[in-house]
């Protein structure tokens, strides 16, 4: 789950990290309210939405007073945001964060993930901040310190100053960003985090010298401990998300949307993932990952059905099925039954194998639907690959 810069910010806030002055504004009156209240010598006004890259796409922008605060929140309220990371389609800016302006003297990195390779979290810091992480990795990736946490004990005082010493700080700011990178870990932990970003660490020139801040926050959470974060549940903007995701979730099912015109329907998530590897092997690209579970029913096979043909970018659709809890003979008349509620008009292909896979075929056989049938993932791959350029 995602959320906003601001609430991410809010969140950050209340674990003791220090951020610029602001509020978030649904309208301009708003932004304008919220600036004088301010009372700044400089303002920030930014596009509220889950994406990255804003400033290029004109969804960030300075004002020197209330007024213009006013007119740039005008621009950017309602605006299509196109960000590298929204697509061409772009976003709905529905809200803006006015915030007081900083004097910035330098501008570092920080962050926090789950390393899939450690099962721990880890810190990196770099002293290339405001710039995508990503890039710094491939590179330069020495520039980039970590520090890998041991869950039985915590993030320890000497690495947080190691981190805090590696970003080549002046001596005055390396205890408040210490303290800073601790409240940053507690914040991950007690939240359920996957992911804390802060990009840019800003050193800002304060009233009684440099000042370390989190200028920029992004925060993912871990959607299985949801149910025990029911504030940051609360959080979720569904304007911002999926639909499909978000019935599916509803519905018990895992589903991800994806940018090919492949749709797939699995079961079991490896599997998943392993047919949408087989399908760009074959020159596809699948529209989805779409896992039904190991034990779901007929219905919930017609609705994960109507899930991906809901989608207007699938041209093909390849059901891979491995019976196990989950019998042959169930996804053979979930199928049926979902054709029956959506009106099929592109190829579908099925491969069945397991539990009662005789049966499913038989039910598939001996009905009237027009589908195409494969021995193997990989036969099922090639043959809907072959079906949409057919």
């Amino acid at each position: 789950m995602n959320i906003h810069e601001y609430q991410a910010k809010e969140i950050l806030a209340s674990f003791g990290v220090a951020i610029p002055r602001g509020k978030v504004a649904k309208t301009p009156a708003e932004a304008e309210e919220i600036a004088v209240e301010l009372d700044a010598d400089l303002y920030v006004v930014k596009a509220q939405i889950h994406a990255g890259g804003r400033g290029k796409g004109g969804g960030v922008k300075l004002a020197k007073n209330p007024t213009e605060v006013k007119t740039h929140a005008e621009e950017i309220l309602g605006m299509q945001l196109v960000t590298h990371q929204t697509g061409p389609e772009g976003k709905l800016v529905r809200k803006v964060l006015v915030a007081e302006a900083s004097e910035i003297e330098n501008e570092l990195y920080l962050g926090m993930v789950i390393d899939r390779g450690t099962s721990r979290i880890t810190l990196m810091a770099s002293q290339e901040g405001g710039v995508d992480i990503e890039k710094v990795a491939a590179e330069t990736p020495d520039k980039i310190i970590k520090q890998t946490v041991d869950p039985t004990v915590g993030l320890q005082d000497f690495q947080a100053r190691q981190l805090a010493f590696g970003l080549n700080l002046s001596a005055e700011l390396i205890r408040p960003t210490t303290k800073l990178i601790s409240n940053l870990y507690q914040t991950f932990v007690a939240c359920d985090c996957s992911l804390v970003e802060i990009n840019p660490l800003a050193i800002v020139a304060g009233k009684e010298g440099s000042e370390i801040i989190a200028l920029d926050s992004k925060i993912n959470f871990d959607d299985n401990a949801l149910y025990r974060q029911t504030k940051i549940e609360a959080l979720r903007d569904e304007h911002e998300e999926d639909a499909r995701e978000l019935e599916a979730k509803a519905s018990g099912l895992s589903y991800i949307s994806l940018d090919g015109n492949i749709g797939c329907m699995v079961n079991g998530a490896g599997l998943a993932m392993s047919t949408m590897d087989v399908i760009k092997l074959h020159g596809g690209e699948p529209a989805n990952f779409l896992d039904v579970g190991g034990s779901a029913t007929t219905e919930a096979v017609a609705h994960a059905f109507r899930l991906i043909l809901s989608d207007s970018k699938v041209e093909a659709v390849l059901v891979n099925i491995f019976g196990g809890i989950m019998k042959c003979d169930t996804i053979a008349n979930g199928i049926l039954e979902a054709v029956k509620q959506v009106n099929l008009n592109v190829p579908l292909v099925v491969r069945l194998e397991g539990t009662n896979v005789e049966l499913g075929r038989q039910i598939l056989s001996q009905s009237s639907l027009d589908l195409i049938t494969a021995d193997s993932l990989s036969d099922a791959a090639e043959k809907t690959v072959r079906a949409i350029s057919a």
